[in-house]
């Protein structure tokens, strides 16, 4: 499981046009789900965004989590980030999950922070989305579980 995690100032997804998820300061993160990937994987990479630390404390060091700052967290499917791209000149998506197991993890991994963060919104799994973000940093971390 993949997550490319941005520290926003604030972000949105829309879906033709309608607003389906947005926050203000916190998190961006494009999640990939892969073939071998199970409910555990979806549970360690959530603990990851949770308490990795991002945000700056009161002398300008990356020491606060999402935790420690309240912030939003923005979940977004993006099975693209799974691609290999190591040959040729178009992306082959052998390596991204199948849908049906995409959507399952990617909706788990939704349900669990919903319970365990206050302040969580998430894109449509398999839409044609537009996402409009803030980077603030610019900060952006590849994680890999």
């Amino acid at each position: 499981m993949k997550g490319l995690l941005q520290r926003v100032r604030g972000a949105r997804v829309e879906v033709g046009g309608d607003i389906v998820g947005a926050i203000d300061q916190g998190l961006l993160v494009l999640v990939a789900v892969e073939p071998e990937d199970t409910r555990e994987h979806a549970d360690k990479l959530l603990h990851k965004l949770l308490n990795y630390r991002v945000f700056s404390d009161p002398q300008g060091k990356m020491n606060l989590s999402l935790k420690d700052v309240s912030g939003g967290l923005l979940l977004v499917s993006q099975f693209t980030l799974a691609a290999d791209t190591r040959s040729g000149m178009r992306p082959s998506f052998s390596t991204a999950a199948p849908p049906a197991l995409g959507a399952e993890l990617f909706d788990y991994l939704c349900q669990q922070a919903q319970s365990q963060h206050a302040a969580v919104a998430s894109g449509r799994f398999g839409a044609d989305m537009q996402v409009h973000l803030v980077n603030d940093g610019p900060v952006t971390f590849m994680l890999q579980i």
